[in-house]
């Protein structure tokens, strides 16, 4: 969710102190690169998962406070959407058979959560776009209770000056105008984190940039909404749509969005913070009392959480992360690529593949981003995002290849070795790894189940809601039964 804010009614002059204060952090943060004391000594990975919410009828349940006042855990929280929980799994190190113990405490805590949901009259689904969500759904009261929600609303709207378009080419092209950032809630992802030090940081934030389209082949999950087939990974674009601030003039100007790939490959987590402030206005100035100078010159750790605050409304695909945790001060890379679901194995085989991945990656003596522009990087974001598994991805030494050669011929081994190197168990490297070689081998995410799915059932006759319903309703079954997705029949 982010941090909640006590308002959302922001003075011009409030707004102008918050910008210095901004600055001021980004000036104590530089010299805490070069003088303080990090923690990275043992480097922990983290997950969050965002979840819908589905009534009996498998259509958004818009009852998010009454679950959450149900499950009271403090792992689970509100999203944007009234039919949104965001699930905060607690982080621990990456070494030995850890994944398996945590695959096993993630499905307890969704099944005991469901089970709560249940005496509300609801269902937890982790899927990339809930299909069965119309326009409908969101007019009234789809918004959850937050100050911190109405703000960034409000925010988003005032820097724009006018309704956002919704325009999303696809098999089915859907073109609509809203007036809030109530398509964004329709959005929900896998949050992966990697703690590490300030030295290693660039490398692996570069790593996490080059593996972004190779993770959105094999993981697309939300290839419909508001009831179009459009990208495989349509929730890439959606989001980026919905939280536009920038009218046509702003865009054609050159002014950058605020869901944002980047443009380069960095030497520093400076450059990113440094960006940020550069470019980017507050869209929630909120305040706070502390010098962030005395408390360094004390030899206290500043919060920073103007900079924070600031960083955390601009939604980065791969987003630096500063936090302050008993005292002491650490580094993550926040990995947002992923859509939620379709399985917990199957996330936690996208995990174990990124964390693989981004060790062999990092290490490399002449790295790959060397000799592969950012442009073609992110060139192969968006056609996974738009194609999933029928992309063409361009490698360096392969040139462009299909997802699945590149995953079997070059990644599988470099993930493998990546996570021999993290000392991560063979058979946690062998049940994971297996999963994304299944997929790679089948051609079979979970867009590509969806689609196929909806197809044959509206060759049966269904109307497409009905369809989508009812595919929806398959989707649950299978993913509770933790069978991986290329394995659905």
């Amino acid at each position: 969710m982010g941090e909640e804010v006590k308002s959302g009614d922001f003075s011009r002059a409030h707004r102008r102190e918050y910008r210095r204060k901004v600055q001021l952090c980004l000036d104590v943060f530089e010299t805490m690169l070069a003088q303080s004391s990090f923690d990275f000594d043992r480097p922990l990975t983290g997950m969050e998962i965002e979840c819908n919410l589905v009534d009996s009828g498998y259509l958004p349940a818009m009852r998010n406070s009454e679950v959450l006042t149900s499950i009271a855990d403090p792992a689970y929280q509100t999203e944007l959407g009234a039919y949104n929980i965001e699930f905060n799994v607690p982080p621990r190190p990456l070494p030995g058979r850890s994944a398996l113990d945590l695959e096993s405490d993630v499905r307890a805590s969704l099944n005991a959560a469901e089970a709560k949901a249940d005496g509300n009259g609801a269902h937890i689904v982790m899927i990339g776009i809930l299909p069965t969500l119309m326009p409908e759904h969101l007019s009234g009261g789809w918004m959850s209770k937050s100050t911190r929600y109405q703000a960034l609303n409000d925010s988003i709207f005032t820097a724009r000056g006018e309704d956002i378009l919704i325009d999303i080419a696809g098999p089915e092209r859907l073109s609509l105008q809203t007036e809030s950032i109530a398509p964004e809630s329709a959005c929900t992802s896998m949050q992966l984190h990697l703690q590490v030090s300030p030295a290693d940081f660039a490398k692996n934030w570069n790593a996490a940039q080059v593996l972004a389209g190779p993770q959105l082949a094999l993981g697309a999950n939300s290839p419909y909404f508001f009831g179009h087939q459009l990208w495989s990974e349509t929730r890439i674009e959606l989001f980026a749509q919905a939280t536009d601030t920038r009218a046509d003039e702003l865009k054609t100007q050159g002014v950058r969005p605020r869901v944002w790939f980047g443009e380069r490959w960095i030497t520093s987590i400076f450059d990113l913070f440094e960006e940020n402030v550069r470019y980017f206005p507050s869209l929630l100035p909120e305040l706070t009392d502390e010098d962030p100078v005395a408390e360094l010159a004390a030899g206290r750790t500043p919060k920073l959480a103007e900079l924070r605050l600031h960083n955390g409304t601009i939604y980065r695909w791969n987003r630096p992360v500063y936090d302050v945790v008993d005292g002491r001060p650490h580094l993550r890379v926040e990995n947002r690529v992923l859509p939620a679901g379709p399985t917990v194995i199957d996330m936690m085989a996208n995990a174990a593949f990124y964390y693989g991945m981004l060790r062999t990656l990092s290490e490399e003596d002449r790295p790959v981003w060397t000799k592969l522009s950012f442009a073609a990087a992110e060139h192969n974001f968006h056609s996974a995002a738009q194609h999933g598994m029928d992309a063409t991805l361009y490698w360096p030494g392969l040139g462009e290849v299909t997802p699945d050669e590149l995953v079997l011929r070059q990644l599988l081994p470099m993930a493998e070795a990546g996570l021999q190197r993290w000392g991560v168990a063979a058979e946690v490297r062998d049940r994971y790894l297996g999963v994304i070689e299944g997929r790679a081998k089948t051609g079979r995410n979970g867009a590509v189940w969806q689609v196929s799915t909806v197809t044959a059932l509206q060759d049966r006759g269904l109307a497409r809601p009905e369809a989508l319903a009812e595919m929806l309703r398959l989707y649950c079954q299978r993913m509770h039964s933790n069978e991986p997705v290329h394995t659905w029949d």
